[in-house]
């Protein structure tokens, strides 16, 4: 992606000190911020209230929702991908609710490719 000219930026649920850790573990290559408040979620249409039955379970797991994000508000992205041009205008979306499922790269990759031929040559450029 970045090869052809696009900025990778991640979001994610969890508080800015957990993000910290995960780019110290790892050379992740792409700009990664966090939405713990879950604010940009919600206005994305992406957010969904996780059941308290689902939280107590998560626990079990060793997953504590409070303790990633820094906040009670039991909140969780549904996984989503978009290729937006610099004009602000999605090109393209993937959103699955199913957090199973993820987006084939080759079909990231054909997307992008196929919406940096559509753009105009000055928009491609920048």
């Amino acid at each position: 992606m970045r090869e052809i000219g696009y900025q990778i930026v991640a979001i994610s649920a969890d508080r800015p000190s957990m993000l910290q850790e995960s780019l110290d573990k790892h050379d992740l290559g792409f700009q990664l911020l966090s939405d713990s408040s879950m604010t940009a979620a919600v206005e994305f249409g992406l957010g969904w209230q996780v059941p308290k039955s689902m939280v107590q379970k998560y626990t079990t797991y060793g997953i504590d929702l409070d303790a990633a994000s820094g906040q009670s508000h039991h909140l969780l992205p549904v996984p989503a991908v978009f290729v937006v041009g610099t004009d602000g205008v999605v090109r393209f979306q993937y959103v699955n609710p199913d957090h199973r499922v993820r987006l084939d790269a080759d079909v990231l990759l054909a997307a992008a490719k196929a919406q940096m031929a559509r753009m105009p040559q000055s928009e491609s450029s920048e």
